[in-house]
Formats: C-alpha cells, structure tokens, sequence
C-alpha cells in the first residue's frame, strides 16, 4: 500500500539522521503531507508526538554508544543534537531513569526504544458516517488560541479554551455573526509551520470583524466530513484519532493543506446523542 510505504520511508528517513539535523518539513515530503499533518497524524498513530519518538530512540542509541565505546559524555551529547552535557544528562534521564554516567557500570538497567514500523489494523467493529463535501473559500470570525504542536497537551488545552470561552460569555456574541454555512460554531486548527498552530473558535461569516475579535479565511477545499456521536470532548477526540488511524490509510485520498474543522451543532454537547462533525481536508492521491 503506496501510504503505508511513504510514511515508513518517512520513518527510515529519520532514523537514518538520529545523529545529525531531522528536517520535518522533509519527513513530511516523503509522507506526502504537511508537516502540520504529519505530526499530527505521527502522534495519533504512534500516541506520542514526533519529538518524544526521536528523544527516545537518540537516547536508546546514545546508551549503546556509552556502553559499547570508550567516547566522552559530551561528544555523544554533541552526537545526538544537545549542546551541553545537562540538557543531555536531563534527557538521558528523562529515558533511562539514570545518568549518562552510570550507563557503563555493568549490569546497569536501561531502557531501549526499537525503531516503529507503521501498520494498518483493519478493525470495522464501529462504524464511521461520512460524505464528500466540495466548499469554495469562506471567511471565519471569531476568538483565537496559540498552540505547540503536542497532540496530548492539546487535548487538554483545547477544551479549556472552549470552556473560558463559553464562561466569559463570547459564545453568543460570536454566533450573532453567523450568517453563512455552516450554520454552527466551528473549531477550526489552522495550518502553520508544523511546530505550533492557531485554534479558533468561531463562526462563518461576512460580516465586519469585531475590534475583540479574529478572522480567518478557509481555503477552497474538498473535505471528508463525518459525523461524531457522543458527549464533548471525548467524542470528537477519539473520532479524530479513528479517522487518521483507520480511515485516512484506505481511502485514496491524503491530508489537503488546509485547516480541520470541528463543527457543533446546537444541542447538549455533554449527551450521549450529541451530533457533531468532524472535517477533513483532502485530495486524492
């Protein structure tokens, strides 16, 4: 499968330069997607993000070489991208749970991280609704959040972000300015450089941009757009995650450069038949 074989080539393209610069907008060429994308779908395939992955396998390569070489501590630092023997001994710690130091005492306990290897789990047990959905460029308007680019920090922060939003009283300010599709309120994660990336929550419109508030356009796209059952945020979360995981790898199509767009409708978020979307960004392979 042409999908399965770029992003494992984008895996060797890795580890082969665990000891030099990793470009991530190269990994993501070979991946055929943004390097916004690819991090974000390594991190929902592999449940850890991109720079947690090669933290772990430089500092399981970096236990070989102190137990099987006669090099100082500060030239494999230097090795594996650290510009000082304590941001070395910190992440090399953060692994092991020892210091570079004690790693060639004998019979001293370390932990080795293989190389992954990506492969599809063809699962089907849950089903997922969606359709194909064409869209001219449309404006959004709305409140606005800076992000890094940590899948598992920002399933936390996210909501806390709607939370102050609905708290602070701006939901209904922002929906007055609704007036073109979709009809709903929007959460939308636009593409940045890959590292970091802005969360808006707001709505479609064309009307005048309030001084309080932020606007966006959305690129004309084609978009998978799916239905999620189930009380916020737990639901959508886990949808996003299926999508990638399960959906994305068979479908013929790839990630668009383009936003994803979460869109809620009205209703209870927190019952077990709330009905939101999800919408994915696409082109064919």
């Amino acid at each position: 499968m042409e999908w399965l074989k770029k992003w494992n080539e984008s895996i060797d393209y890795i580890e082969e330069n665990l000891d030099s610069e990793i470009d991530y907008d190269k990994a993501a060429k070979i991946a055929c997607c943004s390097t916004f994308h690819f991090r974000r779908m390594f991190s929902y395939i592999t449940n850890m993000p991109l720079s947690e992955y090669i933290r772990r396998r430089r500092m399981t390569l970096a236990a070989f070489d102190l137990q099987s070489t006669d090099k100082k501590i500060i030239d494999i630092a230097y090795k594996y991208g650290y510009d000082s023997p304590t941001s070395f001994n910190r992440a090399f710690q953060s692994v092991h749970g020892v210091p570079p130091k004690k790693a060639k005492v004998k019979d001293v306990t370390l932990k080795a991280f293989p190389k992954i290897t990506i492969n599809i789990m063809v699962k089907g047990d849950v089903k997922m609704n969606y359709k194909i959905v064409k869209k001219d460029a449309f404006r959004i308007v709305g409140v606005k959040r800076h992000y890094k680019m940590d899948i598992e920090d920002n399933f936390m922060e996210v909501p806390l972000f709607w939370q102050e939003t609905f708290q602070s009283g701006m939901i209904p300010k922002i929906s007055k300015l609704n007036n073109q599709e979709p009809s709903a309120i929007l959460g939308v994660s636009t593409c940045m450089n890959g590292k970091d990336f802005d969360y808006y929550i707001a709505v479609a419109s064309d009307k005048e941009t309030p001084e309080s508030l932020f606007e966006y356009t959305v690129p004309k796209c084609t978009w998978a757009v799916f239905e999620s059952i189930g009380p916020m945020p737990n639901a959508i979360q886990d949808l996003q995650k299926r999508i990638v995981t399960e959906w994305l790898p068979t479908s013929g199509y790839e990630y668009a450069d383009a936003p994803d767009i979460e869109v809620y409708l009205e209703g209870d978020n927190m019952a077990a038949d709330y009905r939101c979307e999800v919408w994915l960004p696409i082109e064919k392979k």
